[in-house]
Formats: structure tokens, C-alpha cells, sequence
């Protein structure tokens, strides 16, 4: 068992932190914005709730983030009353916010002129991965504080890799989502296509999907595409943050995301069309919009 806090309980952190507690044993202190939030997760789970980022994290083995992007990190991690300012030496912050590559090699200097480690660790699975405890898990950071944190994330995750240095696990993520991005126009445009020319979705993708053309989205997100409801997982606000650290980044080293750039345009357009909140599949919405 160890001395976990946890920082941020959206829709990802929330069961994430309760399966540190619960599958994993740990001893976890959770902080949130809303402190609603954090008393409601305390009394579910049996934890500790704190009232700063600095407060959760003094004394801790292991710290914890999810959050929202670059801004709301730096602010939990070295803001004033940030995670920084009190962790103790030997310890390890792990990420799993989706940032740029930038801000993890940024806080992981700051975190070794601290005398502590960093790992930036953004995870995929989406909601539904996070309830279950079945996470992806990409890292950046050093061979040794990886094998510490190992058996601690695998609390919340079924696959963890090392991808190399501060920022890597942040590099992976963005192939992860460049990947996502044109697979699910792909499908958007397949289901379009056969309902436009008569044909029965479900009996074509019960056979395609046996086949190359098969994938995660295709099976798990056809039904719902097909009956226009988009309330399944990631936010298209979500994906498009996503999408832009991606294209940021390809500006920096020369990477061409021809597709990446048009999908996050027709993402775009979803959000115009008041789907701000809705899942990715809703690229789906656009082509049906008369």
C-alpha cells in the first residue's frame, strides 16, 4: 500500500482515483475545483478529500493528475498552492492529462531540481475505460521511476508502456488521436454511404467488421451512429483540443497531418452545429445534415 493523492476528478479521474482506493489499496487523498466533487468521491470510497493541490500531495508517495490541458496543469502542479510546492523528495508525479510534449518536459526539469520524478502518462479508453479500470497508459520518463509507478497505475489500467524520455508518452497519445481522428471519419462516411444507398448498416458492418475494415470504433459506436445519438464517451471540445496539440506540434517537427488538419475542421463544424458536447462518432451528424 501506498500514499497516493490524486488530483482532478472529471469524468476520467474520478473512477481512476476509486480504483487506486479500492483494486489497488492504496491510502488516497483526492483534490478537486469543486469541492462538492472531492467530499462526494471521500465519502463514496473511503478516502480523504484536501483543500489544495499542495495540501493533497504533502507526504505522498505518488501523485496523480487529470486534468484539462496545459494551463489548468501548471496551475496544480507549480502554481502557488500547487502539488510542487510540497512533494516530498523521492517521490513521483505521474500525468495523466492529455498536454502537449512541451509542458511534460517542462515540469519533469522543474520536478528533478525538486529531488523528485515526473512521468507524464496520458491514458486512452475513454470514460468507459476509466469506470472499468482498463486503460491504456503511455509514459514518458525514466526507466527506474517507471518501474516504481508500474505497480500502481496498473490499478486503473490493463496495458502500461514506456515510451522513452519526459514527453514521449505525450507524443504517443497524439498518434493515438491522429489515428482516431481519420478512422472515424472513415466510418462516418462507410454508414453514410450505405444508408444512402439503401443498404442495412447493422448486416454491412456485421460482415465488414470481420474483416479489414474491422476496428474498436466500428463496433463499438455503429449502433449508435446509425441512430443519431452521440452521448457516448470523448467530447468533440475534448477531441479538438486534442487535435490542435497535435497540429502544433507537427508545425515543430515537420510532420504532414493533411487529414489530421481537415478532420479537425469538420470537427469544427460539429461544434457549430451545437454538438460541443457530443461524442467523437458524431462526425456522423455532418454528413447527415440536411
Amino acid at each position: 500500500m501506498a500514499k497516493v493523492a490524486f488530483i482532478g476528478l472529471g469524468v476520467m479521474g474520478y473512477p481512476m482515483a476509486g480504483h487506486l482506493k479500492e483494486r489497488g489499496g492504496h491510502e488516497v487523498t483526492v483534490y478537486n475545483r469543486t469541492t462538492e466533487k472531492a467530499k462526494n468521491w471521500a465519502d463514496q470510497y473511503g478516502g480523504v478529500h484536501a483543500s489544495t493541490p499542495a495540501e493533497a500531495a504533502k507526504d505522498k508517495d505518488f501523485v496523480f493528475a487529470c486534468v484539462g490541458n496545459d494551463d489548468d496543469l501548471r496551475e496544480v502542479t507549480t502554481g502557488s498552492d500547487g502539488a510542487f510546492q510540497s512533494m516530498k523528495p523521492g517521490s513521483i508525479f505521474i500525468d495523466n492529462t492529455t498536454a502537449s510534449a512541451e509542458v511534460a518536459r517542462e515540469l519533469a526539469g522543474i520536478a528533478e531540481e525538486k529531488g523528485f520524478a515526473f512521468i507524464d502518462a496520458p491514458v486512452s479508453g475513454g470514460q468507459a475505460g476509466a469506470e472499468n479500470g482498463v486503460l491504456t497508459v503511455m509514459c514518458g520518463g525514466a526507466q527506474e521511476h517507471f518501474d516504481k509507478a508500474k505497480p500502481v497505475i496498473v490499478s486503473y489500467a490493463r496495458m502500461i508502456g514506456l515510451m522513452g524520455p519526459a514527453g514521449s508518452g505525450q507524443l504517443t497519445k497524439m498518434v493515438n488521436q491522429i489515428c482516431i481522428a481519420g478512422l472515424v471519419q472513415g466510418l462516418a462516411e462507410g454508414i453514410h454511404f450505405a444508408g444512402k444507398a439503401g443498404l442495412d448498416v447493422e448486416k454491412v458492418v456485421d460482415v465488414i467488421s470481420k474483416g479489414a475494415a474491422g476496428s474498436w470504433q466500428m463496433e463499438n459506436r455503429h449502433k449508435t451512429m446509425a441512430e443519431g445519438k452521440y452521448d457516448f464517451g470523448f467530447a468533440v471540445d475534448w477531441m479538438r483540443k486534442d487535435l490542435g496539440i497535435c497540429l502544433t506540434e507537427a508545425d515543430n517537427n515537420g510532420a504532414k497531418l493533411p487529414v489530421t488538419a481537415l478532420v479537425d475542421q469538420f470537427y469544427k463544424d460539429v461544434q457549430q452545429m451545437g454538438g460541443n458536447r457530443w461524442d467523437t462518432s458524431s462526425l456522423l451528424a455532418r454528413l447527415e445534415k440536411k
